[in-house]
């Protein structure tokens, strides 16, 4: 039975026994999942019995009728809900990754129950009492830097989450945040749903003209599969723009690609989320009334390194001059590129990619599909990925087949360290699938903490189109950039060296999170890195150092689009959470289009990346009044790595400074010590804006 070390009180119910496949750590190596024996219909009744046990965990904490202290209270808190943790964990990323009609089914029960936990936990007075206890006590205990800041997140969280409400306005945050959950679960299987019907069937071969042979045949094949054999589908990713309209030379097809995009959830019918984000805007305002916050910007940025909502818009409006000036000059140039042609209209947003591209390759040279011959997706990972953090940080990889994996696709790597000792075991699901949401992404199945001797079990999952039968994967550059990326988050959480999982690895806010991902992406384009994996997958050459250096040119081309789309996302998010309670609108679209007016930047041209009714990062997910953190965090990393460069690029010295001072710190220390840690001084814009081509070098 997994219970906390503390005295109960005697009138306490017991602590439910465990039973089933999650009751106890499994048997395998790190005690990873075991998917050769859990089924889909274990993981509901798992999860709820989870609950229970955590529940009742927690209610022998808040009745101890010893005088509360941080072992008996703070730390009791972190050893509860073992069980749940297993079993919630892997359903997490299966419903993400791998679901079916039993994993949605169960994820729309669980949603709600899950929501009521955390508020049961959080509004729980005795509790609660507790820790304010404690907290009180802070200046006379004697606590290391971990358990001080443990303290401080833990109190700061029950403030947060609802703890000095009166019960009136408990009881309405316990129904709001229940509704919450439930609808962030409903937006994201009508995403997903929403996202596979979009998919545009196409009659004819000559219709696809400017495909590639390859990406014709991954468009048969997906036409086939969905019984439209002879037929072509062009299947649609997460973003607003797609990766076809780059090359597309039919221009209504393009048309109808980009419309396909932009309505999938805004048509009518079961899939459109447009109710649901009027729902969930609504109920978020009203929430951090509750809290006497203005809105729901100022309620969710408590814990951020960026100083609230006013500075992420300061930061976020202080790069629209000069983005706004760039849109407009590449605007000009394409349509400049059109006139060439000889046609008489001038740039849509369905055609900004198709022109940008053939100017980039005018240009540089480059034709992306010779490109990703060089891109094989297992030697970019193993050659390129795992050879970089080998050089950086000494640790090396080892591929384990006799380890079950929740999906064919799926590989399964030990991890050892510098000094040969087990570090992590590390899961790789590369390629897109119906059962798939959108985007990439990194997870853990269990989390590195010293207090509950666990070792951390990663996941990477992204969305590298799948090869036709009998031909190699190949990725794009961004699939490559993203591997890079999504591998720093896994190192992020491998290297955690906590005593306690909340403050573990990547449990850490929004906007710092994504800075150790985003800081790998610079190994990615190293030469000595380059030349270990990018080789041809036939003739086995290495990749041409010019073609290299056109890629790197080629990079800061058409930076107005590709950063005014992350900008008009982050800013769009903004709008959305400044709306006090009893503002909402009525109309999603005509709120939208009003708040892409006032930005002062080409939105008719250059649309977010996401649209509010796709926006799975704020509405499906943690990101709300966060999307900003990909920008931030890039400034951040960009600075680092400038700092890299500096100081004697990638050398095991620089990688022990970088796993030293900020990758294996989780939460443990206040974000700007660790970035000054590593820097010795406050992070600065430039570096970002001459990688993006925004200022001169």
């Amino acid at each position: 039975m997994e219970q906390t070390s503390t005295t109960a009180a005697a009138d306490l119910p017991p602590i439910p026994e465990a039973s089933g496949i999650f009751a106890q750590p499994s048997a395998l190596p790190f005690q990873a999942p075991d998917f050769s024996a859990i089924k889909d219909e274990d993981y509901q009744p798992a999860i709820e019995q989870g609950i229970a046990i955590k529940l009742a965990e927690i209610a022998h904490i808040a009745g101890n009728p010893e005088a509360p202290t941080f072992a008996n209270t703070i730390e009791a808190m972190e050893r509860t809900g073992q069980m749940f943790g297993r079993a919630y964990a892997v359903f997490g990323q299966l419903v993400s990754a791998n679901t079916n009609a039993t994993l949605d089914a169960a994820d729309t029960a669980l949603s709600p129950q899950i929501a009521a936990m955390w508020d049961a936990i959080y509004l729980n007075e005795a509790l609660f009492a507790r820790v304010k206890a404690v907290h009180d006590a802070k200046d006379t205990l004697d606590l290391s830097e971990e358990q001080a800041m443990l303290l401080e997140t833990t109190y700061a969280d029950f403030v947060h989450r609802g703890a000095l409400l009166d019960d009136a306005a408990k009881e309405e945050l316990r129904d709001i945040n229940s509704r919450l959950s439930s609808l962030q679960t409903s937006f994201n299987q009508s995403l997903k749903e929403a996202t596979n019907e979009a998919a545009l069937l196409v009659e004819t071969r000559e219709e696809l003209s400017g495909l590639s042979e390859a990406q014709i045949a991954a468009a048969a094949k997906a036409a086939k599969e969905r019984g439209h054999e002879g037929k072509f589908l062009l299947t649609v990713q997460n973003t607003t723009q797609q990766a076809q309209l780059a090359v597309l030379d039919n221009r209504q097809l393009r048309e109808k690609l980009y419309l396909a995009s932009i309505t999938r959830t805004s048509h009518g019918g079961e899939h459109d989320t447009r109710a649901t984000v009027r729902e969930m805007v609504s109920l978020r305002a009203r929430k951090a009334a509750l809290f006497g916050e203005d809105n729901f910007a100022s309620w969710q940025m408590y814990d951020r390194m960026v100083d609230g909502p006013a500075g992420a818009l300061d930061f976020l409006n202080a790069m629209v001059p000069a983005l706004a000036d760039t849109q407009g000059r590449e605007a000009q140039a394409i349509n400049e590129r059109i006139a060439q042609d000889g046609h008489n209209f001038t740039v849509e947003p369905w055609d900004w990619p198709y022109y940008a591209e053939k100017i980039r390759q005018e240009r540089y040279d480059l034709d992306e599909s010779a490109i990703k011959q060089y891109f094989e997706v297992d030697r970019v990972l193993e050659d390129g990925v795992f050879y970089m953090a080998n050089k950086l940080y000494g640790v090396s990889f080892e591929k384990r087949d006799d380890i079950p994996a929740y999906h064919e696709d799926v590989s399964v790597y030990l991890v050892r360290d510098k000094d040969g000792s087990d570090l992590a075991l590390f899961y790789f699901d590369p390629f897109a699938r119906p059962s798939k949401q959108g985007g990439a992404w990194m997870s853990n199945f269990i989390e590195q903490s010293h207090l509950l001797g666990d070792l951390p079990v990663i996941t990477n999952t992204q969305n590298v189109a799948p090869p036709p039968e009998g031909e190699p994967a190949l990725a794009s550059f961004d699939d490559v950039i993203t591997m890079f990326h999504e591998f720093g988050h896994a190192l992020h959480g491998m290297f955690a060296d906590q005593q306690y999982p909340s403050l573990s690895g990547t449990n850490t806010a929004r906007d710092w999170v994504e800075f150790p991902s985003q800081f790998h992406e610079n190994f990615a384009t190293i030469p000595e890195v380059l030349r270990n994996y990018a080789r041809h997958w036939q003739t086995g050459e290495t990749i041409p150092m010019e073609l290299v250096e056109a890629i790197a040119r080629a990079r800061k081309f058409d930076q107005g689009y590709a950063m005014g789309e992350a900008l008009t996302g982050a800013l769009l998010d903004m709008d959305w959470h400044h709306l006090a309670a009893g503002q909402t609108p009525e109309n999603v679209e005509d709120f939208e289009a009003k708040a892409l007016e006032n930005l002062d930047l080409h939105t008719e041209l250059v649309p977010p990346r996401y649209r509010s009714t796709y926006f799975s990062h704020i509405f499906g997910g943690g990101y709300a009044a966060g999307y900003y953190s990909y920008l931030y965090t890039e400034m951040l990393h960009h600075d680092a790595y400038d700092f890299v460069a500096q100081n004697g690029g990638m050398t095991r010295e620089m990688g022990e400074r970088i796993r030293d001072t900020f990758l294996s710190r989780g939460h443990s220390r206040p974000y700007e010590k660790m970035y000054r840690d590593f820097t010795g001084r406050d992070p600065q814009v430039e570096p970002m804006l001459k990688a993006r081509g925004l200022m001169e070098a």
